[in-house]
């Protein structure tokens, strides 16, 4: 305990009396996450607390579930945030919550707790939108100037934008139905992986990257995705429906039930997941064409951000990397534990619109969550038009 008051004492005494502070909360979908950061993005305390275990065992995300233990817990993770931090409740700037795009019944815990925080302290709220926030990640730790390009791929989102301010985005593609992280989940359902002895505590993702490193993905092929759509969209339900109907054919094959682990099941899982990586490479690429063409960023060394829960699968990321060498890109992620949901990235979107001005609001009457909240100014229709052919590249990757 006296260790931990010297500790408090130094942050304090380190710190300008000027600082501005943000606390951040997250509750978007499954995770409960709160921090404490300074307007130089220096985290002074962070807490979160995960559903996966939970989920894991009832096959994917319960909206009822995971609003319960929402409200179980953050009171207890904002708490914890605060107690890091050594800072008090009077003496934060704002507080900054996500309030779009989200699970509605995860998003009105977040808000309701935040309204009442706020009007209890007295200070000001900034709401944040989740994708704004995954997209400015990166600025907490390299200071990327505007414009960049930003991918975002997660389990609940797939897109395309140029970050041109941190409150100004133009939508150059979106997922049509389904997003990769949610794809691979349901991949690894299908494949049983939750009895596999070496998946049994992982997600879905993760147990699809891990068995596929042992797997030959030349074994089984699956067709890209909207290969015939000059855009930068994405689709992923198509891919799925494909590896579903080829684990069925080899349990057949195999002559083993639906929920028995099949002796392919590494290949089948690398397979996926290159067919996944390529067609995300693929609009990526067109993406930076497009950029190129209508001169939306920088002529030298251009950037492209990717953030997200799935920008955490280094198969991905080595794939995406061809593509930016080839076209000559810098490629920019965030540290692993800040491209999943986490109350870091909150706060820090909360920094930055509080140090610009903007998006601080004082009267909260009407303030509202939103479920379904679009990213930025769509221009898709205008990447559709230019309908730009992309150059193949091998994407050979070594696991």
């Amino acid at each position: 305990m006296l260790r931990r008051n010297v500790i408090l004492c130094q942050r304090a005494f380190s710190r300008p009396l000027s600082t501005r502070l943000v606390l951040g909360i997250e509750t978007s979908c499954d995770d409960t996450g709160a921090a404490v950061l300074d307007e130089t993005g220096l985290i002074l305390g962070e807490s979160l607390h995960s559903q996966k275990d939970v989920h894991l065992k009832t096959g994917g995300i319960i909206p009822v579930v995971a609003q319960r233990l929402h409200k179980e817990n953050i009171a207890r993770v904002v708490q914890e945030a605060l107690d890091k931090s050594g800072i008090a409740p009077r003496d934060l700037s704002a507080v900054a919550t996500t309030v779009k795009p989200g699970l509605a019944l995860s998003l009105g815990i977040g808000l309701e707790y935040s309204l009442n925080f706020i009007q209890r302290h007295k200070m000001s709220f900034i709401p944040i939108h989740h994708m704004e926030a995954h997209a400015l990640t990166v600025r907490m730790n390299q200071p990327v100037p505007f414009p960049f390009l930003v991918l975002l791929i997660s389990g609940g989102h797939c897109l395309l934008a140029v970050a041109r301010d941190i409150d100004d985005f133009l939508l150059l593609g979106k997922a049509l139905d389904e997003a990769p992280g949610d794809t691979l989940d349901k991949v690894a359902r299908r494949l049983s992986l939750v009895k596999h002895p070496k998946c049994s505590t992982l997600s879905g993702g993760q147990a699809i990257e891990l068995l596929a490193r042992e797997g030959n993905r030349l074994k089984f092929h699956f067709k890209s995705p909207m290969g015939q759509h000059y855009d930068c969209n994405f689709s992923f339900a198509g891919l799925r429906n494909q590896v579903s109907r080829m684990i069925s054919k080899k349990e057949e094959e195999e002559g083993i039930q639906k929920g028995e682990i099949l002796s392919c099941v590494n290949d089948i899982a690398a397979a996926a997941q290159h067919t996944v990586a390529s067609h995300i490479a693929r609009r990526t690429h067109r993406a930076i064409l497009f950029c190129k063409a209508r001169g939306l960023l920088p002529q030298s060394r251009p950037s492209l951000v990717v953030s997200g829960g799935v920008a955490c699968n280094n198969y991905i990321r080595k794939t995406l990397q061809i593509v930016t060498e080839a076209t000559e890109f810098d490629l920019l992620c965030p540290p692993a534990k800040l491209c999943t949901d986490n109350g870091v990235m909150i706060a820090w979107n909360g920094v930055e619109k509080l140090r610009e001005g903007k998006g601080i609001v004082t009267h909260v009457a009407h303030i509202r969550y939103e479920p379904k909240a679009p990213l930025g100014t769509d221009i898709t229709g205008q990447v559709k038009e230019a309908a730009i052919q992309v150059p193949p590249l091998k994407l050979k990757i070594s696991q």
